[in-house]
């Protein structure tokens, strides 16, 4: 088998699609099976999608897919909590670490597809209905979808608006 880019778009939007995988799974071992089970099932399929144009597209609603029809119970890496630790006087990067890892607290407590829908709408900055027809939902549905999880990361991590606000 001839690999006709394949290898390449690997290369230049592998590291794209990681994040994605990790962004919405929160666990760096499941992303990296998610996107490994991803290309594996592109890859055979790699010259049609090339002749229709750019295959991203596609190998994100292959990854999404895939990540709706695994059946592993969902694994939280840390426990939410209302009392912060105790922490040293910040500086910018210690803030900026500090605000990383509020978001993937606040991240791991969404539904898969609430994180799906906001990581397409805010990070790939995918129009409502682009985000629709990817997820194969409505429109009303990708609405909200991204209402509901937006509602529930101002409730368990207010930080990140007040971080917002000091940008």
């Amino acid at each position: 088998m001839t690999d006709d880019g394949f290898r390449e778009f690997v290369a230049a939007r592998g590291l794209a699609l990681s994040r994605m995988a990790y962004l919405v799974t929160g666990d760096h071992g499941l992303a990296e099976d998610l996107v490994q089970e991803a290309l594996v099932k592109v890859a055979a399929r790699w010259r049609k999608l090339t002749k229709k144009g750019d295959p991203e597209p596609y190998v994100r609603k292959v990854m999404i897919n895939q990540l709706r029809t695994w059946r592993r119970p969902r694994r939280l890496t840390f426990v939410p909590t209302a009392d912060l630790p105790e922490s040293l006087p910040s500086t910018d990067e210690s803030e900026q670490a500090e605000l990383k890892v509020a978001l993937a607290r606040a991240l791991s407590v969404l539904a898969p597809k609430q994180r799906i829908v906001l990581y397409l709408r805010f990070y790939e900055d995918l129009s409502e209905r682009a985000v629709a027809a990817e997820l194969g939902c409505s429109v009303g549905t990708v609405k909200r979808h991204t209402h509901d999880a937006l509602k529930r990361l101002r409730q368990v991590a207010p930080q990140l608006l007040e971080a917002e606000v000091r940008s």
